[in-house]
């Protein structure tokens, strides 16, 4: 979709507060425009937004950008009715409005995307998309054939007919399909949407997948609906975007067409400083032998063998399903092995037992941070120091003075942002609920970390901050592990990179040959020789 398509807007000067960034396209007042002028909120002494003014045109793309903590997630909850603004205005249509919940800001035509699709699991697609307006007969029987003909309608409309089964329940839905049952939510109803928010769409999706959403938005952005695009992933701004907006410490910094612009000037913008070297490492890596893995074999991966020396980060890649995770789970003692070995300088460890990895020194921070490693309703201090609760025990009892001073020492390592370590780890950004999961582990001292996708999610700031931490681990003798799915995270972190698809490892690239192209190739080893049989057959 060209770009010329949008709406050429005015420029409205005046409507930023004074001493505000300057938005060349800004435009409160335009009839079409929602817009939110010099919004504020606190949370007790937070002040998580400061007199922001920005506008969302209608037919654009805005991307919202800056590190966790800066207050996008705020902003869109204001928009959407989830919170109410301190001080300040929403406006649309020119009018200031007063959004007391989601239903209100759904009436007015503003729809949220979330990063996390909330489902119903035993309701079908169907119910799913239409709960809380299903048809109905005789106001109490639901009116299967109608909700049959409005879903295959809607499905239609969108595009999404040969992908999601309206009747497939919510349980069987793959994190593509979930994403796309949140869309149909936002885009069916009686009031037209005037404004999607995307927030963080595509952690979850594959290269083909991510390229179906952005025709979608594409599409979007064609009819005329303003788009508010929230994502860590530059690429993806650059290739979606018409403007960028950037907030810093809950301000707004900066506005600029996205053509404008470049990585350096964002990454500036976010956090504040320059980070052109976040990826400079002492490679220190050692002949000592930490993880040895033989001949792994479970029933997502098979005869798996790879080596992590002392000091040494070596990078897993591989596309979606290729059995990277499930290794991992494997490695930790979650997941039974059916053949195979593993070995902690030179310790074997038993199949499916967690603890006896935790004691050879094996920690595993895993994909999902929310559902798999944390305790969200527990305190900063608990979760730091899960695993090393009996190196703090008296007798039987946990020595409480020693437990605070351990969670407060690193947490303020690791730079930690949070009121006190009695702060619930739910209210903490991404980021820094990452942070804390790294904290717990090397509270325990370990000789080998696998980190599961651990920059999935988080800022450019919170990114850097990880790898030097990375980079500390490996200078400290310990192995690293590293799973990613961003190539250029592999290539800057890995001594060495190994390849997996299908559940079988297809390869292994040192850092001194690795690169994209080289390790895509190797991911997609099979799907290659296939075509190629396919060609010469």
């Amino acid at each position: 979709m060209s770009r010329t398509n949008s709406p050429s807007l005015p420029d409205s000067p005046g409507t930023q507060p004074e001493g505000a960034p300057h938005d060349p396209e800004a435009t409160p007042h335009d009839p079409h425009t929602v817009a939110v002028t010099g919004i504020s909120k606190s949370f007790g002494a937070v002040h998580a937004l400061t007199g922001v003014t920005l506008d969302f045109p209608p037919g654009r793309v805005t991307a919202l950008m800056g590190e966790n903590g800066a207050g996008k997630s705020t902003l869109l909850k204001i928009l959407t009715g989830v919170h109410r603004p301190t001080t300040g205005q929403i406006r649309i249509d020119g009018r200031p409005v007063e959004l007391h919940s989601p239903a209100q800001a759904r009436a007015a035509g503003i729809r949220i995307i979330p990063q996390e699709p909330e489902i119903i699991p035993h309701l079908s697609v169907a119910e799913n998309v239409y709960a809380g307006s299903l048809p109905r007969r005789r106001g109490r029987i639901l009116d299967r054939a109608e909700l049959r003909r409005r879903v295959e309608a809607d499905l239609t409309r969108l595009g999404f007919a040969d992908v999601l089964d309206p009747w497939l329940p919510g349980s069987r839905l793959t994190p593509a399909q979930r994403q796309l049952v949140e869309i149909m939510r936002a885009l069916t109803g009686d009031t037209p949407a005037r404004l999607i928010a995307f927030d963080e769409p595509t952690s979850s999706l594959s290269e083909h997948e991510v390229d179906a959403l952005f025709a979608l938005i594409r599409r979007l952005r064609g009819q005329g609906i303003a788009i508010v695009y929230v994502s860590h992933r530059m690429r993806e701004i650059f290739r979606l975007a018409d403007r960028v907006a950037v907030l810093r410490d809950g301000g707004l910094v900066d506005v600029q067409p996205a053509d404008d612009t470049d990585e350096g000037e964002l990454v500036r913008l976010m956090v504040g400083r320059d980070l052109t070297g976040m990826f400079v490492r002492h490679r220190v890596a050692t002949d000592r032998l930490v993880l040895d893995v033989r001949g792994v074999t479970t029933d997502d991966v098979q005869d798996i063998s790879l080596k992590v020396h002392a000091g040494e980060v070596v990078g897993l890649a591989g596309l979606i399903g290729a059995g990277r995770s499930e290794l991992a789970l494997a490695l930790a003692g979650d997941l039974p092995l059916r053949d195979g070995n593993v070995t902690i300088d030179g310790k074997a460890l038993r199949s499916g037992h967690p603890g006896d990895a935790i004691r050879a020194g094996l920690g595993l921070a895993p994909e999902e941070r929310k559902a798999q490693a944390l305790f969200l309703h527990r305190s900063v201090r608990d979760n730091t120091t899960l695993v090393v609760l009996d190196r703090l025990r008296r007798f039987r009892f946990v020595r409480r003075s020693a437990e605070r001073e351990l969670a407060q020492q690193y947490t303020d390592r690791l730079r930690v942002r949070t009121p006190s370590i009695n702060h619930e780890v739910r209210k903490l950004s991404g980021g820094n609920q990452q942070k804390i999961v790294l904290a717990r582990w090397l509270a325990r001292k370990p000789k080998v970390l696998i980190l599961d996708e651990p920059t999935r999610g988080i800022d450019v700031g919170a990114k850097a901050e990880i790898y030097r931490i990375i980079a500390d681990l490996a200078k400290d003798g310990v192995a690293v592990l590293v799973i990613s799915s961003e190539l250029p995270e592999l290539l800057g972190l890995a001594d060495r990179v190994v390849v997996m698809q299908g559940g079988r490892i297809t390869g292994e690239l040192d850092h001194s040959e690795a690169d994209e192209e080289s390790i895509l190739a190797l991911a997609m080893a099979d799907d290659l020789a296939g075509s190629h049989s396919g060609v010469t057959s």
